[in-house]
């Protein structure tokens, strides 16, 4: 019996484009002192990222696959297959990479290995929607002789970056580094590899780039109106945000002509299914709610809301089958007779005369919806994993 385990070395969420480092530990679980008979032997082990495909078929009308299936395995085969018996279709994978051959641990030995792969720049965001989903692993094979191999999942999530130069598909791949940091000189007394330079600087690129693109405040103004008049005003001081930010907006009902009674507001994502993968022309959005807030403002001049925009959540993103966008949606109450905006006396009633004023009970209303599409980009990796649900490690006993 071995102990094999592996751990990601920096947390579960990773930029497309950066390395990701994995270490992986076999460990023969038998005591020091048991007999040298005790030994174990492994044949070799391989590893592999690929992403799953997978997509609803009431919803996705997809091609027939050409690709054979490989759910069954025979005891004595030895191809190393990383998506054998999982749903859906394998869309990206990277070269296999051997980790050993002939492994032998004697009792209470361990034996470590590093895995390093760059996460390729031309794939999908992680998503997991409502009709189609697309999930990262790495999967670790490990096969004794004449026995069928074992495979050691390990999720992980991707999050793309698109650069301001780059095609919508290509990540940071095109998008070339300043040059005054390539002519820079450089310390011969410290030894750096130029791999480990590289991929420093696109982890420093890809946060200059979410600060500059989200940092940017200018005031958005919207009129809110319907068939009756205006409504007031809704402000808003930026419309490209990061996952993990608060989303804050105000109202101005003090300039309106209509009395607004309830607002309701909230946070969704659109995921739509490309035409050509439509099974059926006019297909319905999928529409998911990710925060809301709803107020009574009767008699309220202004007022705010802030909605966090999850850090579990997926950006806006693109693909030949689907595309995810974000927004916000409002739905107003609105009251038919102007003289509803008419405030409450203020003035306290002498000792003579008593006075009372309470709210009507029924009030002919109108209700009204606007959609506000925004931005959503993807935030800095460390910051999702410190609140990531993927554990990062898994173990199994071969």
């Amino acid at each position: 019996m071995i102990e094999v385990s592996a751990a990601l070395l920096r947390g579960a969420v990773f930029l497309a484009g950066e390395p990701l480092e994995c270490l992986v530990t076999l460990r023969n679980p038998l005591p020091p002192d048991a007999t040298s008979a005790s030994s174990e032997m492994l044949a070799w082990a391989s590893a592999q990222i690929h992403c799953q495909f997978h997509a609803s078929e009431s919803r996705v009308a997809l091609p027939p696959s050409e690709e054979s299936r490989h759910d069954v395995q025979a005891e004595n085969e030895t191809v190393f297959v990383p998506n054998r018996g999982e749903r859906g279709h394998c869309i990206l994978s990277t070269p296999p990479k051997i980790l050993f051959c002939d492994l032998r641990l004697d009792p209470g030995e361990s034996k470590t290995y590093s895995y390093c792969e760059t996460l390729p720049v031309d794939g999908p965001p992680s998503f997991r929607g409502q009709a189609v989903k697309y999930v990262y692993k790495l999967t670790i094979g490990c096969q004794r002789v004449n026995s069928p191999i074992k495979l050691l999942r390990v999720p992980f999530r991707v999050l793309v970056l698109h650069a301001p130069a780059a095609s919508p598909s290509s990540g940071l791949k095109d998008y070339q580094c300043p040059q005054d940091e390539a002519v820079a000189p450089s310390n011969p007394f410290l030894e750096e590899e130029e791999g480990a330079k590289k991929d420093s600087r696109l982890a420093d690129l890809a946060t200059e780039l979410l600060m500059a693109a989200t940092s940017r405040r200018s005031l958005h103004l919207y009129n809110i109106s319907n068939s009756r008049g205006k409504v007031g005003t809704f402000c808003i001081f930026k419309a490209v945000y990061k996952i993990g930010e608060d989303l804050v907006g105000t109202f101005n009902f003090s300039e309106g002509d209509i009395p607004c009674l309830q607002y309701l507001v909230s946070l969704q994502t659109e995921e739509r299914i490309q035409e050509a993968f439509q099974p059926r022309r006019g297909q319905p959005v999928s529409y998911s709610t990710h925060a809301r807030h709803q107020e009574s403002c009767l008699h309220t001049s202004r007022t705010s809301f802030s909605l966090p925009i999850p850090l579990s959540s997926a950006p806006g993103f693109s693909t030949n089958i689907v595309s995810l966008k974000w927004r916000l949606h409002f739905e107003f109450v609105t009251s038919r007779e102007a003289s509803q905006r008419q405030a409450p006396p203020e003035e306290a009633p002498s000792s003579e005369e008593a006075s009372r004023w309470s709210g009507v009970e029924q009030m002919d209303v109108d209700t009204f919806s606007w959609d506000l599409p925004i931005k959503v980009l993807p935030t800095n990796p460390l910051l999702a994993s410190s609140v990531s649900q993927v554990p990062g490690a898994n173990s199994l006993t071969i």
